[in-house]
């Protein structure tokens, strides 16, 4: 049932998804890759190479919580990341299919670009030699 008191504040999916499926797949974007397949048309990113260091997907309650973590993000690249990985959890394709389309650095095979309802900006860390402090920051867990 799509959440009426968190509308516009979470994604929302028709159906049940299979979380293992999914953590399975996001299992593939791991490491420095090519993420073309994932990137926007007008991404002006000057290069598609991004190191995917943290990729994680975990049921809580009624709600399946995305976690990620790379040196640099595409535009839309986590929305095009977690749009795959509902398919992979809605059963359209399988786990494996995400290494393919990551492959592939075709946009045009991967799936639908997920609503940013949902998608947060937590954190950002910087190298030691930008003289910067931490900031750490993670949303509490879902009910």
């Amino acid at each position: 049932i799509r959440p009426a008191l968190m509308a516009g504040r979470v994604g929302w999916v028709h159906a049940d998804l299979d979380v293992e499926a999914m953590r399975q797949a996001s299992t593939h974007l791991l490491g420095l890759h090519d993420f073309s397949a994932f990137r926007a048309a007008e991404c002006q990113a000057k290069t598609p190479f991004r190191d995917l260091r943290v990729a994680s997907v975990e049921k809580q309650g009624q709600y399946v919580a995305f976690e990620f973590r790379a040196n640099a993000f595409l535009h839309h690249q986590v929305r095009n990341m977690v749009g795959a990985l509902v398919w992979v959890g809605l059963g359209r394709r399988s786990p494996e299919w995400i290494a393919e389309v990551l492959e592939s650095r075709d946009r045009s095979r991967g799936a639908s670009t997920f609503s940013g309802d949902g998608l947060y900006l937590t954190g950002v860390t910087y190298g030691c030699e930008w003289g910067l402090p931490s900031t750490e920051n993670r949303l509490p867990t879902l009910p």
